[in-house]
């Protein structure tokens, strides 16, 4: 990602241009509302047309900084003579759309803008590709362990502290507690925090709050990937299901073995549907629960599937009911999602459970 120091210096010179405009630096630092200063003055050209811009310059390309700068520019009182224009690495076709509601131009170091003088010019060009997108954070905190930082906003939608939220994380997580798995650190979740601040889903002001919930929900399952599994064996255990529960749980127990049904097998805890009579259930380690448990490994008419994994987000937030884990309502809907169209039908139950 380019710095602010860059971008001005491709400004002035006159290296950005938005076809047919050209523009032309005439000034650095202005001072604003007292204190706080523009980046930069600038002409813009086409023809005989000519207008004047004052520029703030955002070296990022996240939402919270074209939100920041676009609010920025919304409350600037500027030059007589001047108008707003809003400078970033890439502007995406969403964003060039609002600022054009909004009344302000914008421009990028990708060929996109949105220029609009009544009377004088009007340009809006999109479809320049993100030449910075490499310089995106390597982890994807939506997927895999650090989604559970997000995940957590769903249990509780304020925190006070970052450790109060890193302590959530693993108070909830199985696998910590009853499997010795390495708890979350506090700087993998002050990383993720800062994403989701940068992404305008949460917001940190006096507390750490959950500001776009379905927002967030909707980049948990586009970056949703299935656990990683070991094994799978799918079993005819000689138990109805209220005695096989009784079961599983007392052989959990005496070998101290974390066990929760699958999102699938949960449904019925968030949302009316009606499954078949197997009970699929993920645990860590099944070579000690084979040998304790009865029945036989079969294909035929099986009521109970064992799943392998240590993966911790499909154990996070699992809810105890009458001594048995279940999936939280989230692990439940990011399953349903990733099925079939009946499946994502009675996701939108669980959508409703999970915003209540």
């Amino acid at each position: 990602m380019p710095t602010k120091k860059e971008m001005l210096s491709q400004l002035i010179r006159g290296k950005i241009a938005l076809s047919p405009l050209s523009f032309r630096f005439l000034e650095g630092q202005l001072e604003i509302n007292g204190n706080r200063r523009l980046d930069a003055l600038v002409e813009a050209s086409w023809r005989k047309g000519k207008v004047k811009f004052a520029v703030e310059c955002k070296p990022l390309s996240t939402p919270k900084a074209f939100q920041d700068g676009l609010n920025l520019l919304k409350i600037s009182r500027l030059r007589k003579g001047y108008s707003p224009l809003l400078f970033l690495p890439f502007l995406n076709e969403r964003q060039l759309e609002e600022l054009e509601r909004e009344g302000i131009s914008g421009i990028d170091m990708c060929g996109n803008g949105v220029v609009v003088v009544p009377g004088i010019f009007a340009v809006f060009r999109s479809g320049g590709k993100n030449r910075f997108s490499s310089s995106a954070p390597i982890k994807n905190i939506y997927r895999k362990n650090s989604s559970m930082v997000g995940r957590v906003f769903f249990v509780r939608s304020g925190y006070d502290t970052v450790q109060e939220i890193c302590l959530e994380i693993n108070r909830r997580n199985l696998l910590v507690n009853s499997w010795n798995k390495k708890p979350m650190s506090l700087s993998t979740v002050s990383k993720a925090l800062k994403t989701l601040e940068e992404d305008l889903i949460i917001t940190r002001k006096d507390t750490i709050c959950l500001l776009q919930p379905d927002k967030l929900l909707e980049k948990l399952v586009k970056n949703y990937t299935p656990p990683n599994i070991k094994e799978r064996l799918r079993l005819k255990v000689l138990e109805d299901r209220g005695p096989l529960l009784e079961l599983l749980m007392n052989l959990s127990q005496q070998l101290d073995t974390p066990l929760a049904a699958s999102g699938l097998s949960s449904v019925e805890k968030y949302a009316v549907m009606q499954r078949g009579d197997m009970l699929s259930v993920y645990c860590p380690c099944l070579e000690k629960l084979l040998k304790l448990l009865p029945g036989s490994q079969t294909d035929r008419f099986p009521n109970l599937e064992l799943i392998e994994t240590d993966d911790k987000t499909v154990f996070f937030d699992s809810r105890n009911d009458r001594d048995f884990w279940w999936a939280s309502p989230v692990q439940v809907y990011l399953e349903l999602m990733a099925g079939d169209k009946r499946d994502k039908e009675t996701a939108e139950q669980v959508m409703s459970y999970i915003f209540e």
